[in-house]
This record gives structure tokens, sequence and C-alpha cells, in this order.
């Protein structure tokens, strides 16, 4: 210790005599090296010797731009601003995701919008719709060989199969992804000899990985080609895809209001979703594992426009302390009952809300649905 504080006396000693320029001048150890570069020259560039081979070519580290002002110049000389990075540049709507040998397309879409883009990519390449079912986001092509379906679809599949003279059939699922207004798109093939009658069900899980693989790739460069285009998405299967086929109105044995709806809960959580988003409320957070929305019915959607210079000048807006002060905080809850799925209202988790506060939103949502 007592070594240490000499040491250290020592080097306060050194450096604050007048002495100490080789330490912190223009020729010091610890001198300012900031404008180092300004003295900087050109080296010619590496050379191998000439019995010496590489198939790497030795490029410089950090090359000199060719448009660099050379020391002729006079006059002040002004660095010019940067460009603004263009952030969206390579964002896309639409993304391939990969899990072990499972591919699928993520959407940043809701299922409404990228079920006609989907089908559209079916019927372009020539595959013929047999089944489509909306309300659980799926449809079907039928048999066909490879030669009827388009010249590049066709050689594509056929060099990913075990026979080009198979015939092929597709299911595509369209679920609701783990965001809000995001979607899942997998593929699932089979395949049976040209000429074969035999029924194939599909498989839960991908089997034909490479025809399977070819089709989820074709299927993404096409969403993400239309998006570039700028071209709009068709919203009319909006409503078909995931509104329930009975929506009731009622009351359960203690006489809360309960509303029914004919739908997997999938289905039901986006449709819920989707009414309570046009309500004259704000939903606040939401909770998909436990099947629960958060609103308030104290607040008005949640719009993009901000307030204007004179609403915040002389403080028209709320304040956090009174918006919390006259928050109607409810929670909208989804419960799977048999095969359907009941919505109801609760003051949290512990009381239901009040009779006429759940029928009215109940009501709201019905509304929306139909």
């Amino acid at each position: 210790m007592k070594r240490l504080a000499g040491l250290s006396a020592l080097a306060l000693i050194i450096s604050s005599t007048s002495g100490c320029g080789w330490l912190w001048g223009e020729e010091g150890y610890f001198r300012d090296r900031g404008s180092d570069y300004l003295e900087a020259t050109q080296k010619p560039p590496m050379q191998l010797p000439p019995d010496v081979s590489s198939a790497k070519r030795l490029d410089p580290l950090l090359p000199i731009p060719r448009n660099v002002a050379d020391d002729n110049v006079k006059g002040e000389f002004e660095v010019p601003r940067p460009q603004p990075l263009s952030a969206g540049a390579d964002i896309s709507d639409f993304s391939l995701q990969k899990s072990g040998s499972a591919r699928w397309v993520l959407a940043q879409r809701s299922p409404a919008e990228v079920w006609p883009v989907a089908r559209q990519f079916f019927e372009d390449n020539g595959f013929r719709i047999a089944e489509e079912r909306p309300q659980t986001g799926e449809f079907n092509t039928t048999w066909q060989r490879f030669d009827e379906l388009s010249a590049s679809m066709a050689k594509r599949l056929g060099s990913a199969s075990s026979s080009s003279d198979n015939e092929v059939r597709a299911r595509i699922r369209i679920e609701p992804g783990v965001q809000r207004n995001t979607s899942e798109v997998y593929i699932v093939t089979v395949e049976r000899p040209a000429g074969s009658t035999a029924e194939q069900d599909f498989p839960a899980r991908s089997a034909n990985t490479g025809v399977d693989a070819i089709l989820v790739d074709e299927m993404l460069a096409s969403m993400t080609r239309s998006a570039e285009k700028g071209g709009s998405v068709s919203l009319l299967a909006a409503r078909d895809f995931d509104a329930p086929s009975r929506v009731s109105l009622s009351e359960d044995g203690s006489g809360n209001p309960v509303l029914n709806l004919g739908a997997d809960l999938d289905r039901a959580w986006s449709s819920v979703g989707r009414a309570l988003e046009q309500g004259d409320w704000r939903v606040e957070d939401i909770n998909r594992s436990l099947g629960l929305y958060y609103i308030n019915l104290a607040e008005k959607a949640e719009t993009k426009e901000q307030p204007g210079f004179f609403s915040r000048l002389f403080g028209s807006a709320p304040s956090k302390e009174e918006r919390e002060a006259r928050a109607e905080r409810y929670q909208v809850r989804l419960s799977k009952v048999g095969e359907s799925v009941q919505v109801t209202v609760e003051k949290n988790i512990n009381t239901v809300a009040p009779a006429d506060v759940a029928r009215r939103v109940l009501s709201v949502i019905q509304d929306n649905l139909g």
C-alpha cells in the first residue's frame, strides 16, 4: 500500500513539473493524434512476392474514395450533409419463417387480407380450387398433374418430386399470427401416381418437404412483388373470413349477459378483436393466452392524429392523472365452451361487469360482427 502511494505521489510530481513535455507535448507519448491523418501519404498497393500465388485478390482494407478533393483546391471545404437512410428499403410485409424442416410465410396483415392474395397465387399458377372454408382459413386444390400447372411451376415442382408424372394436391391454411393483425400461411401437399384414384389425407405436418418448400418460396416472392407494386389488397373476404356462423346475445344462469359465437377460438379471437376496434372506446391491451381484451370505455379509440398547437398551448388535452381518474376499464373474455365460444365482460378477474355495461359492450360487438 505504501509503495502504491509512493508511485502515485511520484507521478503527480512528474506531471506537475515544467519538464514533462515527453509525456504531454507535441512529441510526448500521450500527444494528441487526432490530426495525424492530415500528414498521411499514399503508399503503393501491396504486392505479393513473384513466387507466391493467392486465390483471393488482395483489396485495400480502407480504400481512399476517388472523389476526395486534392490538396490543391483552395478555399474553405464544406463537408456535405449525409443523405437520409431509406429505413423501409428492406422491410417487407411478407417474410419467410423456418423451424426445422417446416417453412411458412409470416404476413404483417390480417388473415382476411392475406386470404385473397394466397388464393390468387395458386389460381395464377394453374391450380384449381376444389374446396374453400373461410371460417377456418383453409382452401384445397384438386388433384392435378404437373403439366397442368403453369410452365415454370410444373418445371420446379417436377424436379422436386419423386416422379414428374405424379399428381399433386395442396392444402393452404391461413392462421392469425401471435401479434395482432399478422397472419401465418402454411402449405401442405400430397402426391399420388398419375391415374390413381386413391384418396390421401393431408398430413398434420409437411411430409413432402421439397414440393412444399418450393410452393412457399414462390408464394412469398409473389406476395412481395404484389406489395412492392403498391397494389391494393381485396378486403371482400374480411367479413366472411372470421365472421362466426352464429351470433346470439343471451344470459347465463346468473343473469349476466353472454355473447355466443359459433366459431373456433382462433376465428372468434380475430373477429371480436376487429369488432372491438370498430367500437367507440380504446383497446388498451390484449392477452391472447388468457383470451382477454382490455378496454377503457372512457377513452376514444386511438388515432394517429396529434393534438393541435392551440390545444397543447392552452392545455385542453387532459393530463395523465385526469385520464386515470376518469378511466372505466373492463376486460372482454373469450372462453371455449363446447363447439362455440362465449364472450363476457368483467370488471376484473373476480368481478363481473354491471349488467348494463356488459350488455352495451356485447351489443356493439354483435352489431360489428354483422
